[in-house]
């Protein structure tokens, strides 16, 4: 049987990637991820993955910038994001996300998106509450709520 402290990202990541092309623009963006109920869609170079977009940065990088709807993903991507291989411990990936402050990790195995590990995915499906919760609180804890002063 194979202990927690065993399990690999490959086990608990989420498979079903929703992907976009540099060809791509912010509207298609949002309605992707509308339409699939996430906040993360990556990006693709062919089948190469080169970044990724988060529902923040469509806010941060694109409508708080006065961008439109045609904007090109190349505005609002996130590049050279940090990601990890298949084969990846739970532990390790649980650290880099805490150390890093991210909340989503792309899976890439032979520069191909082969998954993405959100940090409900490390409580959720390996049992991994502290270190979620550990994770969760190092990329929370210098933000301000909205309206506090």
């Amino acid at each position: 049987m194979m202990r927690l402290s065993d399990k690999l990202v490959k086990d608990i990541m989420s498979k079903d990637c929703v992907t976009v092309t540099l060809l791509d623009n912010v509207f298609e963006i949002a309605l992707k991820m509308k339409q699939h109920d996430i906040g993360f869609v990556g990006v693709l170079d062919g089948d190469t993955f080169i970044g990724g977009v988060t529902d923040r940065d469509l806010v941060i990088r694109g409508y708080a910038e006065k961008h439109s709807g045609s904007t090109a993903v190349e505005t609002v991507m996130t590049k050279g994001m940090i990601t990890v291989a298949p084969n990846t411990t739970v532990d390790e990936a649980a650290k880099i996300m805490a150390q890093h402050q991210i909340r989503r990790l792309p899976v890439i195995d032979n520069g191909k998106l082969v998954g993405i590990v959100a940090i409900g995915d490390l409580a959720i499906r390996g049992n991994y509450e502290d270190e979620a919760g550990e994770a969760l609180s190092q990329i929370s804890k210098e933000q301000t709520l909205v309206g506090s002063h």
